[in-house]
């Protein structure tokens, strides 16, 4: 960036034509006289000369009052920058991966549809710490607080049914996510917890790992996942193979609604893919990460090699005018 810090001084450059003006007149008026009638030689003087010679001295003396004018203005050049703040959030998805969770209700299935989603909204994030958790019959830590969103969506994208024992204990989860929060210092602190089911298993259950959540300032946003009537669930039969079962929708919104309200969070539900990327993208335009930007110059002075210029200009213009290009009397 250039500027100058004083440029109403650049007002005096309308004034230089002034100077031109004065000098011209100022030289017509001299007068001199010659003590020896012996012009042949002043005309062969002259005749050494070029005609545009005779402006030389005045276009230096210009020039370097111009560029004295300028330095005088204090020209500068700056390098912007910003800093930027933020307030970071740190959030666990807690995923239910209960058998259940294969239930086609969802495209392709409530499982699959809850990992695509969740991936995306890991993908739109940034400055933001994800964990990841998983539960059936129990919970386990998938993933710590991470700024790595690429280790998140690999391991979000391996999970599956099986991987322990059956089960929804959704109390767990939310409390094993509560865990690892507990010695986090964002600014705001999130769990998004999905499932498809009631608690039935584990030590601890969902109002109760919600009043912890609520004591360390955490905050949960709680999805169930399902149609509202039947859904076709694949199972894996050792006599006639791979046949389709019909099981009804189980999910305890009561119990997923109170935990949301302990917390300030909210209970939202999903009974189709496109419900369920609606709700992550209303989560994520509900916790945003706060950055603050301030946008700074700094400027350094660039007068000294114009001002030079100028006073080489006029030491060139005076040598000049008091030799080669003297003015004869």
């Amino acid at each position: 960036m250039f500027r100058f810090e004083s440029p109403v001084v650049l007002a005096l450059l309308a004034l230089l034509p002034l100077v031109a003006w004065i000098r011209h007149h100022w030289r017509d008026r001299r007068t001199g006289a010659v003590r020896y009638p012996a012009l042949d030689v002043a005309k062969a003087a002259a005749e050494g000369r070029s005609r545009w010679s005779r402006h030389v001295p005045g276009a230096l003396l210009l020039l370097a009052l111009a560029a004295i004018v300028v330095a005088l203005a204090r020209p500068q050049t700056g390098i912007s920058s910003e800093n930027v703040r933020t307030e970071g959030i740190d959030i666990v998805l807690v995923v239910d991966i209960s058998t259940s969770m294969l239930a086609e209700d969802l495209d392709p299935n409530r499982l699959e549809a809850a990992k695509a989603v969740a991936s995306d909204f890991v993908l739109g994030r940034s400055n933001d710490r994800i964990g990841l958790v998983a539960f059936a019959g129990k919970a386990f830590t998938q993933a710590p607080l991470t700024l790595d969103y690429g280790v998140v969506r690999s391991l979000l994208g391996e999970l599956q049914p099986g991987m322990i024992e059956d089960g929804t204990a959704v109390g767990m989860g939310l409390a094993t996510a509560v865990k690892r929060l507990q010695a986090s210092d964002a600014a705001s602190k999130v769990v998004i917890l999905l499932t498809d089911g009631h608690n039935n298993r584990g030590e601890v259950g969902p109002v109760t790992a919600a009043q912890m959540a609520a004591a360390l300032g955490v905050r949960v946003y709680t999805i169930g996942a399902g149609s509202r009537g039947a859904a076709r669930i694949p199972i894996d039969d050792p006599l006639r193979g791979r046949v389709y079962a019909n099981i009804q929708a189980d999910v305890d919104e009561p119990a997923l609604r109170e935990v949301a309200e302990k917390t300030g969070g909210r209970y939202f539900r999903a009974t189709d893919r496109a419900s369920l990327a609606e709700i992550y993208g209303e989560i994520d335009q509900l916790e945003r990460t706060q950055i603050d930007v301030e946008n700074f110059t700094r400027y350094g002075e660039r007068f000294v090699p114009v001002l030079a210029a100028g006073l080489v200009l006029l030491l060139l213009e005076t040598g000049l005018s008091a030799t080669v290009l003297r003015r004869l009397p």
